[in-house]
């Protein structure tokens, strides 16, 4: 995930300050390194690019200089490449009369780069936003005008992204999107487009909304939508927006956790696209096939992902796997793995201190590390066999939401593959978790009154359910401060149910293949006096046992648990509202645990 921002101006003129202070905007979703590009007027394009921050790359490469009619800048958080200087962007076609740069995801780009340089063309990177630009060039240089061009690019271009190019001897600039935001504006003596409000709101409250399958052209003081489809021109009203700069970067949701527990379906199809269209999970599946024994590694929320990930594998692959505490694997596995060995390592950021421990120890005894991490670049990136990217951007807030999501859904595309299933039901996942925020969050709204003064529950989970009820009691936990306790529903009477009382509440997480066993479990606790609230699909002995029941879709078993774990996570958000907590920033709490 990354961030762009274009500029025309009606002039030749300074732009670097502009293009800095967009990027500086762009910054707080995440990124690995930046790079501008100017275009004179005399045809000559002024490119900047590295690694690193905004403000050091700036200052290191004189940002401040750059001069042109037309400009943009780009923030890269690197998924396909390396983070480099040759990947960064933005980029220039074979003859350098084009540069572009995108946002987003560009899944055959490993094939379309074969073929570009199959046709002759100068790639100089393996980054996919280099391929925009190339899939361009390939019709220029057919003969088609620019506005052709890109309309015949964008049927090449597969995958979630938005894009910019600007080529020599014009004064334009072309965008364009599929599946990523895109927002243009215009002021008195400019036009601008970015992927994201922010950047563009200090500039101009004028501004235009671009949809999928639309071209906009900025000229020096218009701007101009088309169909990519035809190439009509699209008729829409300029917008006067009168949000504030905060507001704007939490996409207008109050806190970045509602908007990232919103972005779900997003990053879910995202990562799906690039995981049918990734060589590394071919690769990860052979090394998880000849393992002898193999390791799901992982602290906290990832761990998580790893235990549902480990049933995932048994149900569908038949494959055993040991999903353990990074800290523990050490002295519990340590001196026993080999070779003959695979692990899984899972962490959002890929420098989680304990995971990394827990790799060297893996590395050092001979046993083969791959990965599941969000941050390309990372230790834990660079130290792993083979990797897959989770495609999430930067997560802001602390508790983890979307990269949760995307973790558990890669382990159960990873099982599926193992077990030589079809991956095509899982496409109907981003639609359901749509279904599942939009029902879930008006039922969620009653419960806040009965649980926000509660600072002791329970969240109980079988089978597939158990490592959500474990993540759901891991959320309540960060942002409302109560102790909720994460167990196995059929523990409960081991020696928790003695914790009951009149009004204790209970959540039960109840998968719709064990409901005769839920409600067992249910009764037990109702029994005592517990206030028992069930989570899953309408079910008439759920609904029958259960004073509260959070509706779920109806959907197949194993996208249940994905499913499930929305109303955990909206409904942690609320009570820690209710509780007058920020959920964004829990105190005591890292987003990155760089200690032992």
């Amino acid at each position: 995930m990354c961030g762009i921002f274009g500029i025309v101006a009606r002039e030749e003129r300074p732009l670097g300050e502009i293009l800095t202070e967009a990027g500086r905007r762009l910054s707080y979703r995440g990124y690995d390194s930046v790079g501008c590009a100017t275009i004179h007027d005399d045809g000559v394009i002024d490119l900047r690019k590295d690694v690193g921050k905004v403000e050091a790359v700036a200052e290191r490469l004189d940002f401040a200089a750059l001069r042109g009619q037309r400009g943009m800048v780009q923030l890269r958080w690197a998924t396909f490449g390396a983070p480099s200087q040759a990947n960064a962007q933005p980029h220039l076609d074979s003859d350098g009369d084009l540069v572009g740069a995108h946002n987003g995801n560009v899944v055959n780009n490993v094939e379309l780069r074969a073929q570009f340089i199959a046709e002759g063309m100068t790639v100089r990177s393996t980054n996919d936003g280099e391929t925009c630009v190339h899939a361009v060039e390939r019709y220029v240089d057919q003969g088609y005008e620019m506005l052709e061009a890109i309309r015949r690019a964008y049927g090449d271009l597969e995958g979630d992204y938005a894009f910019v190019i600007g080529r020599v001897g014009e004064t334009r600039l072309y965008a364009f999107k599929k599946g990523s935001g895109l927002v243009a504006g215009i002021t008195e003596d400019a036009t601008l487009v970015s992927s994201d409000l922010p950047s563009i709101l200090p500039l101009t409250r004028r501004i235009l909304r671009i949809e999928d399958g639309e071209i906009v052209i900025l000229e020096p003081d218009r701007l101009e939508l088309r169909s990519v489809e035809d190439g009509r021109v699209v008729a829409r009203e300029i917008e006067e927006v009168t949000a504030s700069m905060e507001v704007a970067q939490k996409g207008g949701y109050p806190h970045f956790m509602l908007k990232e527990i919103h972005e779900q379906p997003q990053v879910a199809a995202e990562l799906l696209h690039l995981l049918d269209a990734s060589p590394h999970v071919g690769r990860m599946v052979a090394h998880m096939e000849r393992a002898r024994q193999l390791y799901l590694v992982g602290c906290g929320t990832s761990y998580h992902a790893c235990l549902l990930g480990a049933t995932y594998l048994a149900r569908l692959a038949g494959r055993a796997a040991i999903p353990v505490l990074a800290p523990q694997f050490i002295p519990q596995y340590g001196p026993a793995v080999g070779p003959e060995d695979a692990g899984i390592f899972v962490s959002q950021s890929g420098e989680t201190k304990d995971v990394l421990n827990a790799l060297a120890v893996a590395e050092a005894r001979g046993m083969e590390p791959l990965a599941l991490v969000n941050v390309l670049g990372s230790t834990l990136m660079r130290e792993s066999a083979v990797y897959l990217p989770m495609a999430c951007g930067y997560e802001i807030s602390v508790p983890a939401t979307k990269t949760f999501m995307n973790q558990a859904l890669a382990f159960l595309y990873l099982a599926l593959r193992l077990g030589g299933h079809d991956t095509a039901m899982l496409q109907q996942l981003p639609a359901l978790l749509e279904e599942t925020i939009a029902r879930v969050e008006p039922q969620i709204a009653p419960l806040e009154a009965q649980l926000k003064d509660q600072d002791d529950l329970y969240c109980l989970g079988y089978g597939l359910t158990y490592a959500i009820a474990l993540e759901g009691a891991l959320k309540m936990k960060e942002i409302t401060y109560a102790h909720c306790e994460g167990m196995l529903s059929t523990e409960f009477k081991h020696g928790p149910l003695s914790a009951v009382y009149a009004g204790y509440p209970v959540i039960f997480v109840a998968g719709a293949g064990d409901i005769p066993l839920i409600v067992s479990g249910i009764n037990e606790a109702a029994c005592r006096g517990a206030q028992v609230i069930a989570i899953g699909q309408e079910e008439s002995r759920l609904r029958a046992n259960v004073q509260n029941l959070l509706v779920l879709p109806e959907v197949d078993p194993l996208l249940e648990p994905l499913l499930a774990t929305v109303p955990l996570q909206l409904l942690s958000y609320r009570l820690s509202l209710a509780r007058g907590y920020d959920p964004d920033f829990p105190r005591n709490l890292s987003k990155t645990l760089t200690v032992d």
